[in-house]
């Protein structure tokens, strides 16, 4: 029979489609997006450059132009390996598809990035959580008691961690690194933010991953990821690439954007400081908590049940991300994307009007 419950496996029939809601109208404060775009004299400068490319032909398989100036731009060991993928999403999906599948385990924190459950188990690789503490820390002695009863062929650490915002102990995580007896990823997306890095640790460990993006830098549109790590790790990676994963367009595009680098750099600074206001500015409103972030985005816990402070929100026209689980550490919590000054008193008037 050609049936849908014949052919797609129990665990992806189980799966919902990550949702996208619409943001046409809304202050859009849910995807941790830097909220700037190029300066307009580097946008005509950019679109002059994607007028010269030859989009009748594939792209540079390799991305070897792009590549070297990554390592230049990033201070990337030339003993280190490097892929590069359609974001960070396809990085995590060729690490699970290398180590996992049937009768492996990927394990992360609780609560951590959704990705790595749903690309685990699209890859038919089980997924396990160690919940964090109440204060969003990682209980050491518990991480390492599950690695090792699990044996797991790989663990995601973000660092900061998405959605909480904070960065765990570089003790945890050597830890962790050390004790693993398979790949350590640790995922750097909020790195320009913090300035924390396990970049030039790698040399240290031979199971260490260090996956980063430019998305936050203000290149979301482009979708680029980055993995670096030991060559030999990376060198098996690159057999499961996809052919020209990364088109021309987004190569020229970075290419372009890493030449201008000091102006995505500005942006970050500009973030960070934006982002202290705003913790301050919800700091003085009642009815919340406001929990220390070192991201783009700040986590927010209410009093009140969060799906209603959302929808508040949404009929104020501003849209945050709900990520209200109820018995959960995220209970009645919502995570707010840094915007720019105007977005983020706009976001602040509309929660006092009504809390």
């Amino acid at each position: 029979m050609k049936s849908v419950d014949r052919w797609v496996s129990p665990a992806i029939r189980a799966l919902s489609a990550y949702h996208v809601p619409p943001a046409e109208g809304l202050v859009k404060l849910d995807a941790m997006e830097n909220p700037y775009t190029l300066p307009e004299e580097l946008r005509d400068q950019w679109l002059q450059r994607l007028g010269q490319v030859d989009i009748n032909r594939y792209p540079d398989a390799g991305a070897h132009q792009l590549k070297t100036q990554i390592r230049d731009v990033f201070e990337i060991p030339q003993n280190c390996g490097l892929a590069l993928g359609n974001g960070s999403d396809e990085l995590i999906q060729m690490t699970a598809s290398l180590v996992g599948g049937p009768g492996r385990t990927i394990l992360a924190p609780a609560p951590s990035f959704s990705m790595y459950e749903i690309i685990s188990l699209t890859t038919s690789t089980d997924f396990m959580e160690v919940s964090l503490n109440q204060d969003f820390t990682p209980d050491k002695n518990e991480f390492i008691r599950v690695i090792n009863e699990v044996e797991p062929a790989c663990v995601f650490i973000s660092y900061p961690n998405n959605p909480t915002g904070n960065s765990f102990d570089r003790d945890f995580i050597e830890a962790v690194i050390t004790s693993a007896p398979g790949l350590v990823v640790v995922d750097e997306a909020y790195f320009p933010f913090s300035g924390k890095s396990f970049l030039q640790e790698i040399h240290r460990f031979p199971n260490l991953l260090v996956m980063r993006t430019l998305s936050k830098n203000g290149l979301a549109g482009l979708r680029l990821g980055m993995m670096m790590g030991d060559p030999k790790w990376l060198d098996q990676i690159e057999k499961i690439r996809l052919p020209y994963n990364v088109n021309s367009l987004t190569q020229v595009s970075v290419e372009f954007c890493l030449d201008h680098f000091s102006v995505l750099t500005a942006q970050a600074q500009q973030i960070v400081e934006d982002r202290q206001r705003l913790a301050a500015e919800l700091g003085k409103l009642s009815g919340l908590t406001v929990f220390p972030s070192e991201a783009n985005f700040i986590l927010v816990k209410f009093d009140q049940n969060a799906d209603t402070v959302f929808e508040q929100l949404k009929q104020r026209r501003v849209l945050v991300k709900n990520l209200n689980h109820p018995g959960t550490l995220l209970e009645n919590c919502l995570r707010i994307t840094v915007g720019t000054p105007k977005q983020n008193r706009q976001l602040v008037s509309a929660l006092e009007s009504f809390l």
